[in-house]
């Protein structure tokens, strides 16, 4: 699906002018500048682009490579740690850019100002989470590649049909799909939502001053503020052909699932309502008008973090309704559900300034979904209940979301 032809029609539609200041000089910064989205995401300064988001399209393209690896059982766990907490120099993906980038995967997990900067033992238990899953990869599921999986051991197990091969732990779990959906979270969730969207970060220092005087970054066409909402928006478009007018699907991560939520008749208009809110933000931080950039970054809180909330009750709903014909699927989807719930952690609620439901809650619905053997015993109501309570907290049904 291209946003771009999705949106032909709508662009005028994304000028927003707000109300003068009772002095009218439209100079203040309560709300005083017209703002106007431009039909793309293309700002200029001195005639060349102001947008650079690089960082984040390298932590992307790692990502994909490293969700790949995680299927290779030639691979061992020295060499999938390496993928997740890449060091600059070290030839650990096929790509000599990325190999030469001092940036990494693991890094940025669970690294957000508003959520772990004060919190970084909450921060290392998700690290060390998803580092105990990597190991457990490699040396329970990879031994047992060409076994069938039962209740209580790892294994293969196929879908019905014919179908695709799933690689499973004793309690169904695919570790590669838990891993890959709890990095949409913890690394584009929560970097977008609440680290490069958060006023500690946009604000911080003199980027406000500096924004205001149009006081580009040492070597670079860009203000600070210009660029860290470019590094939100690069964490969902990033790896877009034509990041400008991007397309959707171009990657297994946020943009992937956005654009699968978009899909969906009873969420529809979502990712027009995201690329347009973007577009307005950082047309705001040119304005200089931090109203109108501070609404839009609730706009996108509150789609983005549904958008983690619609994918994990798909999953389990789709999951739930395989449990008796195909195992094989049943769990696949599960395992996609777990990861998305495990990313639930991430979502942002604009009231709160916190994510919509607690840590303690997502570690209990994924304890539940783990008790005993795991997806091999879980039973339709259990599923039916935790679906039923996320979408309650995140404003839709199940039926809404199974779709």
């Amino acid at each position: 699906m291209r946003l771009n032809k999705v949106f032909v029609g709508l662009f005028v539609a994304s000028a927003i002018f707000t109300s003068c200041s009772s002095d009218d000089n439209g100079d203040d910064t309560s709300g005083g500048k017209n703002v106007v989205a431009p039909a793309t995401y293309v700002f200029e300064n001195n005639g060349e682009s102001s947008v650079d988001f690089g960082g984040q399209t390298t932590r992307i393209k790692m990502g994909q490579e490293f969700i790949s690896a995680l299927k290779d059982n030639s691979k061992t766990e020295a060499e999938l740690d390496a993928m997740f907490a890449h060091q600059e120099g070290a030839a650990d993906f096929s790509d000599e850019d990325l190999n030469s980038s001092g940036k990494s995967i693991r890094s940025k997990v669970a690294a957000s100002a508003d959520y772990f900067s004060a919190n970084t033992t909450a921060s290392m238990a998700i690290k060390e989470q998803l580092d105990l899953w990597i190991s457990e990869q490699v040396t329970d599921v990879f031994p047992n590649w060409d076994v069938d999986a039962v209740a209580g051991s790892a294994g293969k197990i196929q879908q019905a049909g014919g179908g695709s091969t799933r690689y499973v732990n004793g309690k169904g779990l695919e570790y590669n799909q838990a891993i890959a959906k709890s990095i949409i979270g913890g690394l584009m969730v929560d970097q977008m939502l609440n680290n490069y969207l958060s006023t500690a970060v946009l604000d911080e220092a003199t980027n406000i001053e500096d924004n205001d005087a149009g006081t580009l970054v040492d070597g670079k066409n860009y203000t600070n503020m210009e660029h860290k909402w470019d590094e939100a928006y690069g964490y969902l478009y990033g790896n877009e052909d034509t990041p400008a007018t991007p397309e959707l699907g171009k990657d297994s991560f946020l943009n992937e699932y956005l654009g699968k939520v978009e899909e969906d008749a009873d969420f529809a208009g979502i990712a027009n309502d995201v690329y347009e809110a973007l577009k307005l933000g950082r047309a705001a931080i040119v304005a200089k008008n931090y109203v109108v950039r501070d609404e839009q970054v609730e706009i996108i809180r509150e789609k983005i973090s549904k958008v983690i909330a619609v994918r994990a009750v798909h999953y389990l709903q789709s999951g739930k309704n395989n449990l008796t014909s195909d195992k094989a699927s049943a769990f696949h989807g599960l395992s996609e559900a777990f990861g998305f719930i495990n990313s639930l952690r991430f979502t942002r609620d604009n009231l709160t300034g916190s994510p919509v439901l607690s840590s303690t809650k997502i570690d209990g619905f994924m304890d539940t979904l783990m008790a005993d053997n795991g997806f091999w015993d879980v039973t339709p109501a259990t599923l039916d209940m935790i679906s039923d309570e996320i979408s309650a907290a995140y404003g839709f049904t199940k039926e809404q979301a199974a779709n």
